[in-house]
Parts: C-alpha cells; sequence; structure tokens
C-alpha cells in the first residue's frame, strides 16, 4: 500500500511541478503579456482603469514567480508540507476562476500558458480539475515525496529560482521575449499568415440587432431585420459564434487611415522592398525618452528611400500630442490596440518588414543606432533576419539555471552520502560500546525510584475513600509490588487513610497545599497540615489547578518551598496542551514551566523531587500518547535537568508518565528507559486496575 501511495504522490507531484513550471516561465518571460491578460481579467469583472499599469506589472512578474518557483519546489520537494498547501490554495483558486470563465466565457482566452499555447475555457477548467486532484493527493501524503536535496540546502535552491525569474522576466521586460510564441514572430509573412486555405471550415455567426420604435425595443435577426421599415431605429448589435471554423493565426490585422477611413493594409504589406512600422498602441502612454533615435532612424529610412509609418490606436488628440513632443514628421495609421500589443512587446516599439515579411524586431531599448545604420539596409546586419537562436537559448537557460541545479542536488547527495558514512562510522564505534552502556544505564535506571502513584482528584466520599484505601493496601500487602505506591487524596480522606495504610508498601500523598503557611485564607491548607495527617508527599502543577485556579509558576514555586520545609516529597507536574502540541512547541513549554517553578531548588532539594510528565491533550480525553511520543518528552526533560544539575543528578531523577496509562499499556510504556512509572487518574479508582498497573512492574 505504501508503495502504491509513494507512486501515486510522485506521479501527481511531478504532473503538478512541470505543468506549473512550463506555465509560469512561458508568463515570466513574457511579462507584458502577463499584464495585458491581468487587464483583460479586471475588465470583465468592471474594475478596467482600477490599478495603475504598473501595479499590474508587478502583479505579472509575482504571479508568473510564483507559480515556476512552486513548480521547481515540488519537483525537487523542497519544504514539502508548506509547498503541498500553497499547491493546493493556488488551485483551488484557479479551478474557481476557470468555472466561471467556462460557464461566463468573460474572456475567451484564460491565458495559463501565455501565447504559448491557447485552450478554449472548458478545456482549461479541465485541466485545473485534473491538477486540483493531483494537488490534493500530494496535500494529503506530502512526506511520500522523494526529496532530491536535504533540507539543509534547500534554501539556496529556493533563492536561486526566485533570482532566475526575476532576472529572466527583467530581461524580457526590457528588451522582448526571450521566446516569441505569437504570430508576429520574425520571418512571418503577415499576408500568408492572414489567409484561410481554400476548402477550410467557415465560421458560423448569428449577429443580433436591437432596434427601437416608440420607446419600445425588439431584437432582430438577418433574416427579419426592419430594413424597409424606417420607424425602427438601430440602438445596438450582438456577434456571437454559433460554429467555430478554421481561424488564421493573423485574424485581426488591418490599417487604416484615420482620416479618410482607407484600408491601407495590402497596400502597406504588398509595398516592395523595407518598411519601417513604429508600433505604439497608446501613445498617451508610450515611452518617450528614445525620440532622438526613433527621428534619426525616419531620416535614415526617408534617404534611402523606405517606407516608415506609425502604427497606433490612439485618436487625432494623442497623435497630435506625440507629434508635439518628439517632432514626430512620419504618418501615423490606425491599427487596434490589442493587435499592437500582440505584434510587439514593447511601446513604442520598431518593425521590420520586407514586403510584408517580419524581418526584424527591436524593442524601445535596442532601437538601431546611427552607427549601425551606415548604409542601405540590404548592406548591413539590421535588414536580413537575425539568425534563430533558439537552441542557443536553450543551451544559455540550461547553463544558467538548470546545470546550477544539478550541480546542488549532486553536491548535496555527495554531501549526505560522506554525512552518513560519518554516522555510520560512530554507529559502529558505538555498538562496540553497546553492551557496556547498556549495562551501565541498566545500573543508573535501576538507582531510580519506580512509582506509581495515583490521583483521586475530586472523588469518593471519605467512607468510599477508607474503603479503597483498605483494598489497595490488602491486595499490594498479599503480593509485594515491585515499585513505590503512594495514593494522592482529597484533604478530608488524609488523617483517616492514613490509618489504613501500611507506610511500608503504600504512600500517602494530598493533591495540594497552599502557597502561604498559615494565617486568614479561609479555604486553604497549609504544607504543615497536610504533613500533620500522616502524608509524605503532594502533588503540584497538576495541569487542572493551572487551569481552573489560574496557578501560576510564581505560585507553584511557593508552594514548592512551604512543602519542601515540610518534609513532604512533591510530585510536580508539566505538560503541554494539544494546541502546544500540534505548534511542536512542547519542549518549550515543559521547559518553561520547570524554570519557572523548580529549577530554583538546590541539588540537595532536588532529591525531594519527582517529575511528571503529563500531555494536557491526553488527560481524559480517552487519546493517548505513544509510548515513543511519551519516552521522548521524558528523556528531553532528563536532559534539560542535566543541563541544570549533571547528569547524575537527572539520571537519579524519577520521572513519571501521567496521561491515560492503563493496564494495557503500562507494560510498553514502562519499558522505556526513562519511563520510571506512573502518575494515575480514573484508574486508580478502582483496586484491580490501580493494581494492574503496578503489576506491569513485574512483567
Amino acid at each position: 500500500m505504501n508503495k502504491f501511495k509513494s507512486y501515486l504522490v510522485n506521479t501527481c507531484r511531478a504532473l503538478l511541478a512541470l505543468t506549473f513550471i512550463f506555465s509560469g516561465f512561458v508568463k515570466a518571460i513574457d511579462p507584458l503579456g502577463t499584464q495585458y491578460k491581468i487587464g483583460d481579467y479586471l475588465e470583465a469583472v468592471g474594475l478596467a482603469g482600477s490599478l495603475p499599469d504598473w501595479v499590474q506589472l508587478l502583479v505579472s512578474i509575482g504571479l508568473s514567480g510564483m507559480e515556476f518557483t512552486l513548480g521547481v519546489l515540488l519537483l525537487l520537494a523542497i519544504q514539502r508540507r508548506v509547498v503541498s498547501k500553497m499547491t493546493t490554495v493556488f488551485m483551488v483558486l484557479m479551478t474557481a476562476v476557470t468555472l466561471w470563465l467556462a460557464i461566463g466565457e468573460p474572456i475567451q482566452d484564460c491565458g495559463c500558458f501565455g501565447d504559448a499555447i491557447r485552450l478554449t475555457n472548458m478545456q482549461t477548467f479541465g485541466k485545473n480539475v485534473v491538477l486540483l486532484l493531483a494537488a490534493l493527493v500530494v496535500v494529503r501524503y506530502p512526506l511520500y515525496q522523494v526529496r532530491f536535496i536535504s533540507k539543509t540546502n534547500q534554501w539556496i535552491a529556493i533563492y536561486f529560482t526566485i533570482i532566475f525569474t526575476l532576472v529572466a522576466s527583467a530581461l524580457s521586460l526590457y528588451h522582448l521575449p526571450i521566446f516569441d510564441f505569437r504570430p508576429y514572430y520574425i520571418g512571418q509573412n503577415i499576408s500568408e499568415g492572414m489567409k484561410v486555405p481554400e476548402g477550410a471550415k467557415q465560421t458560423k455567426y448569428k449577429t443580433t440587432f436591437v432596434c427601437v420604435k416608440n420607446g419600445v425595443e425588439k431584437e432582430f435577426d438577418e433574416n427579419n431585420y426592419p430594413y424597409n421599415d424606417t420607424t425602427w431605429v438601430f440602438k445596438d448589435s450582438r456577434q456571437e459564434i454559433l460554429e467555430q471554423g478554421y481561424e488564421p493565426p493573423i485574424h485581426d490585422f488591418s490599417i487604416t487611415d484615420g482620416e479618410t477611413g482607407e484600408d491601407l493594409t495590402q497596400q502597406i504589406l504588398d509595398k516592395k522592398g523595407y518598411t519601417f512600422l513604429l508600433v505604439a498602441p497608446y501613445l498617451e502612454t508610450a515611452d518617450d525618452s528614445n525620440f532622438d533615435e526613433i527621428n534619426h532612424i525616419y531620416e535614415y529610412a526617408k534617404a534611402n528611400g523606405y517606407a516608415f509609418y506609425g502604427l497606433t490606436a490612439s485618436t487625432e488628440k494623442g497623435i497630435g500630442h506625440w507629434r508635439d513632443i518628439t517632432g514626430a514628421e512620419y504618418p501615423f495609421y490606425i491599427t487596434d490596440g490589442i493587435t499592437l500589443k500582440t505584434v510587439i512587446r514593447s511601446s513604442p516599439g520598431l518593425v521590420l518588414l520586407y514586403q510584408g515579411t517580419i524581418i526584424n524586431k527591436w524593442s524601445q531599448n535596442d532601437l538601431p543606432t546611427a552607427g549601425r545604420l551606415n548604409a542601405p539596409l540590404s548592406l548591413i546586419q539590421e535588414g536580413h533576419e537575425p539568425e534563430n537562436h533558439t537552441w542557443m537559448k536553450i543551451v544559455l537557460i540550461i547553463i544558467c539555471y538548470i546545470l546550477p541545479l544539478i550541480l546542488l542536488i549532486i553536491t548535496d547527495r555527495i554531501w549526505a552520502w560522506t554525512q552518513w558514512v560519518k554516522k555510520r562510522e560512530e554507529w559502529v564505534k558505538q555498538k562496540e560500546q553497546s553492551n557496556r552502556l547498556y549495562q551501565l544505564i541498566k545500573r543508573k535506571r535501576q538507582m531510580r525510584k519506580k512509582i506509581v502513584a495515583g490521583n483521586w482528584k475530586m472523588n469518593e466520599t471519605l467512607q468510599e475513600g477508607i474503603a479503597l484505601a483498605k483494598e489497595i493496601n490488602e491486595s499490594l500487602k498479599a503480593e509485594k509490588p515491585n515499585c513505590d505506591v503512594v495514593i494522592c487524596t482529597p484533604f478530608i480522606h488524609l488523617a483517616s487513610v492514613a490509618g489504613v495504610l501500611d507506610s511500608g508498601i503504600v504512600g500517602l500523598g494530598a493533591e495540594n497545599c497552599a502557597d502561604k503557611e498559615k494565617g486568614a485564607y479561609t479555604g486553604e491548607v497549609s504544607a504543615a497540615m497536610v504533613k500533620s495527617t500522616g502524608a509524605q508527599y503532594v502533588i503540584l502543577g497538576h495541569s487542572e489547578r493551572r487551569q481552573y485556579y489560574g496557578e501560576t509558576a510564581e505560585i507553584l514555586k511557593e508552594k514548592v518551598k512551604l512543602a519542601l520545609a515540610n518534609g513532604l516529597k512533591v510530585i510536580f507536574c508539566c505538560g503541554e496542551t494539544l494546541e502546544e502540541r500540534e505548534a511542536e512547541k512542547q519542549n518549550e513549554v515543559v521547559k518553561a514551566e520547570l524554570d519557572g517553578s523548580v529549577f530554583n531548588l538546590t541539588a540537595e532539594e532536588w532529591k525531594s523531587i519527582i517529575l511528571a510528565y503529563e500531555p494536557i491533550w491526553a488527560i481524559g480525553t480517552g487519546k493517548t500518547a505513544t509510548s515513543d511520543q511519551a519516552q521522548e518528552m521524558l528523556a528531553y526533560i532528563r536532559s534539560i535537568v542535566a543541563e541544570k544539575y549533571g547528569k547524575e543528578v537527572a539520571e537519579e531523577t524519577s520521572i513519571l508518565y501521567g496521561g491515560s496509562c492503563k493496564a494495557s499499556n503500562a507494560p510498553e510504556l514502562f519499558s522505556k528507559p526513562d519511563i520510571d512509572g506512573g502518575l494515575i487518574g480514573g484508574a486508580s479508582l478502582k483496586a484491580a486496575d490501580f493494581k494492574g498497573i503496578i503489576d506491569a512492574w513485574k512483567k
């Protein structure tokens, strides 16, 4: 079963990782394209213009970087729990968004893979459902993911990946995207890209016209439109696709003279020789810092007989403003803004055509300088298609990112192997001494008292308590115990129970005492009073006293001091709540409780202290800490006692386990090297059950 889980988890993790890496990368190298898509989403929900462009750009870079980084962390199984949760939350959100897209179709393309792969909204939703199921599998069993890098060195891969994505986005933003997945790539003939093959399936549309007559609106289609009834006044129209046909790669490219309305598309695309196109979707927001270079290129084009046009979606006012601030003399024609954003990811950007074929592209930061434009285009590099450097770019990414990661993994594995070898050598040395050490530990444990203490809490009347004490005393007198036995009773039982116990077999203790020596403290019972009843022990610091009666570390410190001063042995309790255990703060909590109340004692005073670890989440809840969990905590407690008083004192300190200990689990618990007995609650109220736990020391 575990092998199946491992196979399933790692298959799902690989699917998620590779999808996230590809999706994040294609968006990271086209930050402007992702920004435009964010703008589409804002427009779809009626928030167009609510976020400045620079904020949308930061969100674009952050979102794509997060997706890519999550993919890499999943692939390498870094921070498995946290990353699995983040991935699941991300997929829940994305699945909800794509469900909205699939139902309402507010946007035709979700943009999940940028321009690299286009899916329908329904296909995207189906893809996200599969990925969400994979994420749920991974988050359910995160530790089944096979690690490639040890926890010590994971931070290197995390920061390296974040830096890589930021650098890739910055380079693509300053220059042009590293890879161009759009239809207007270098080498594309725009006219050819707009052609529909002969016999290709045509898209079928339905157009609905909304007309008004006498204040009444009515809808018409092409078949019943009231062409001859002029009383109907046209108001609006909408078009929907009934059946999708073949759509050419370029289907929305057109150039129009803004003054005459003339379509100049084919005229410009069919023009012989070279044509420069200055592309600026909206001149109002275009960067005008490089207008000198642009004007120089225009002068160069004019001197060599090349056409030079500006393409924009701006109004005459916007064009006029651009001319005023830049001194531009070249003509501007109108093209759809979305199309221009697709042609080149720069505003402005420069495109060079040769008879309708895209020869070259430059961002505003890479415009050809006067030094480079020193001859006709046919004679210089700028007038020819650059070599296809796709494979060189891939190799560069491998060298700059993938290879260092592989080297990190190899180095980490070698380091991990050397650590294993060192540990193996240490283990061999330890094994050679194991018999001697085992005998030493066994002797030290035999030095410690084994104790089973019963805590009756607020149970049993005086008569019932005396009867129970007699029954316990008789059963142990008949069969001598292999450990010290203590019963801690309510105050009213102490004197009476002391009279029926054989103190050589069963010790007597109180469940509490006051933090004052004597005086006007109605209802309190002092340590001296407890001692006067014949009791030898007192329980202090129990979780119920802390929880219900607000006993603080300072109060307990005083109680311990008075109990020891009156010759009582203290069973001091410590332990964590469920919330503290789940937050992995159990060590911190226990250490603070001991620090605050008993670690102030001298080594001599410490001899009268018995510690009891009580996981609060396992008292009266039916839950039980495993024997390994109990051993781990008691070993930790012994270690901090050793830090305070030395190893010898720590080895002589009896530490009890107090968390739903029963006759059924007592043998396993008591077999652990650091568990010296139990502080028993409910099971101490029945003589047979209590004796069953005591007898665990005989097994």
